[in-house]
């Protein structure tokens, strides 16, 4: 997946899978009504089922709806069905829904399923995986999940057009009209605006279908969701006349430019190896590659990210006037943080991407180490390769997410007979142009940068508070780049205070670290009871 030009590697970035099962549409079947059940989603749909959960040791009775909505076209189209929306829906029972917290939940991709969040975070029930290893083959245990956010808030689990349950919509009777519809709605949906307005449409659509205009409102993305987010809470705020009270950013990216999946294609840009350091750092720390192995993780990542925004900026800064002395001083300091040789850190220009890191630190032992959650580690496809070739997080635990999805939605919530629940839409040729607030004309071609978006959103609406939550073994998206981001918005400093920053000692799905899971559902449910306006 790394050896690409760098918009087909930011395009693979996000995805909350590294194993993207593509699912090309059958030409013949376009997108595809592919059985009656699925052409029947031109309308809005749903099911009710009942249930509740024990969230630390407290019972939430709830309703659950899982179901679609049908999102419009506009202006001369906005009679014109386009895109259904999946989504399932948990409210709490007993309580009054005007003063309930409402939280909008999705995954990344850019085009995934919101399989992970829902049975992997917050949802009543969570399927059981292995913490750092990979997890045995089914069957598979669903248990209650006794951090389920519905304690908190009512919760509603979207799905990407095109993913999950969502589809796009091509309606006419003539074949090649279809046709042409279909590639309009790829075209005007895959992209980082139209994703964003699609989203922003389906949740003001959702509060009118449910009465919920009155609710204390957030939006919690994870991955490129938080990208969406950014771009989402502008639109609401701006274009929808919609306050929200809160966004929860989970493993953030705004600026692309900060990947360290990409800048060995963006040459000139150093920022992805500094704030990449400390999760490199953790890394080595977790896997006790270091030479001198710390005593404890937060004081060593400290030391660590003082080092990275001070002699190592500088040195990377310097570039081709970096003397030799400094430059040897500089690898022998990134081997102790790294635990990689310093004549190989030397043969990079001190300059390690997240897939050379990826395949060296543990190479002498024929493992690659892990993508989306550093801890976990498989055995290498090729111990000759310069990058690593898959991400053994994502091949240890997809196949228990899937499984218990599938098993979940139609057994329990009704819904889905007959259906093919798509992991991720077929996104190949995502456009990453984005026209940031105040721009006119076209939106500029380069590389996505959604931090304008958050920004604008805050200075608009100055009560609006922001948490972000990172893991510090996560390689997709590092968590110092994420700090980063957050401290170079363009708002005033005294909107500096409306945010709040977490760190957990797991990956990129934070939760999938049992502990972490704990201490991400506290802090958001805490975020959401200081938020949420409601007078008790």
């Amino acid at each position: 997946m790394r050896k690409l030009p760098l918009a087909a590697a930011l395009t693979a970035l996000m995805l909350c899978s590294a194993v993207h099962a593509k699912e090309h549409d059958d030409k013949d079947k376009k997108d595809k009504p592919d059985d009656k059940a699925e052409a029947a989603l031109i309308k809005p749909q749903s099911s009710e089922s009942e249930g509740s959960v024990s969230v630390e040791g407290k019972r939430v009775d709830y309703k659950a709806v899982a179901g679609t909505l049908v999102l419009h076209g506009s202006g001369d189209k906005e009679d014109e069905p386009q895109i259904s929306m999946f989504y399932t829906a948990y409210f709490k029972k007993g309580v009054e829904a005007g003063k309930r917290p409402i939280t909008f939940i999705y995954n990344g991709g850019p085009g995934s399923a919101t399989v992970w969040l829902h049975m992997g975070a917050f949802g009543p029930k969570r399927v059981v995986t292995s913490d750092d290893s990979h997890t045995p083959a089914a069957p598979y245990g669903l248990v209650n999940n006794d951090y389920s956010l519905l304690d908190a808030s009512d919760l509603v689990f979207i799905d990407a057009p095109g993913a999950g349950f969502s589809r796009l919509i091509a309606h006419d009777d003539d074949k090649g009209k279809r046709d042409e519809q279909m590639k309009d709605r790829r075209k005007s949906t895959y992209s980082v605006d139209g994703d964003g307005h699609a989203f922003a449409q389906f949740i003001t659509q959702f509060l009118s279908r449910y009465g919920r205009w009155n609710s204390p409102k957030y939006l919690f993305g994870e991955s490129y969701g938080t990208t969406r987010s950014a771009v989402v809470s502008n639109i609401l705020e701006n274009e929808d006349s919609v306050d929200l009270n809160g966004v929860i950013l989970l493993s953030q990216i705004l600026s692309f430019d900060n990947s360290i999946d990409g800048p060995q294609f963006n040459p000139g840009v150093d920022a992805p190896y500094i704030t990449a350091l400390p999760t490199f750092a953790a890394t080595a720390f977790y896997h006790r590659k270091l030479p001198q192995q710390p005593a404890q993780l937060e004081p060593f990542l400290r030391e660590v990210e003082q080092f990275a925004i001070g002699d190592y900026a500088q040195a990377l800064m310097a570039g081709s006037r970096l003397d030799a002395g400094r430059k040897q001083a500089v690898a022998e300091k990134l081997h102790q943080y790294t635990g990689l040789p310093t004549d190989y850190l030397l043969r990079a220009n001190l300059r390690v991407t997240g897939g050379m890191f990826e395949h060296q630190l543990q190479n002498d032992g024929g493992l690659t180490t892990g993508r989306l959650d550093s801890r976990f580690s498989g055995p290498s496809l090729d111990p000759m390769a310069k990058d690593s070739e898959y991400d053994p997080q994502s091949s240890a635990i997809s196949s228990a997410y899937v499984a218990a999805f599938n098993d979940y939605v139609r057994k329990q919530l009704k819904f889905g007979e007959n259906m093919n629940y798509r992991l991720f839409a077929d996104v190949d040729h995502w456009d990453f142009a984005h026209k940031a607030p105040g721009v006119e004309g076209e939106a500029l071609q380069q590389s996505t940068n959604v931090m304008p978006d958050l920004a604008t959103a805050m200075k608009t609406n100055p009560n609006l508070k922001v948490l972000l939550n990172g893991g510090y073994y996560d390689l997709a998206t590092p968590y110092f780049a994420a700090d980063y981001e957050m401290h170079h918005l363009p708002i005033p400093d005294a909107l500096q205070a409306n945010i709040t920053y977490a760190w957990y000692p797991s990956g990129h799905m934070v939760y999938a670290n049992q502990d972490s899971l704990k201490m991400l559902h506290d802090n958001v449910a805490k975020f959401i009871g200081e938020t949420d306006n409601v007078k008790r």
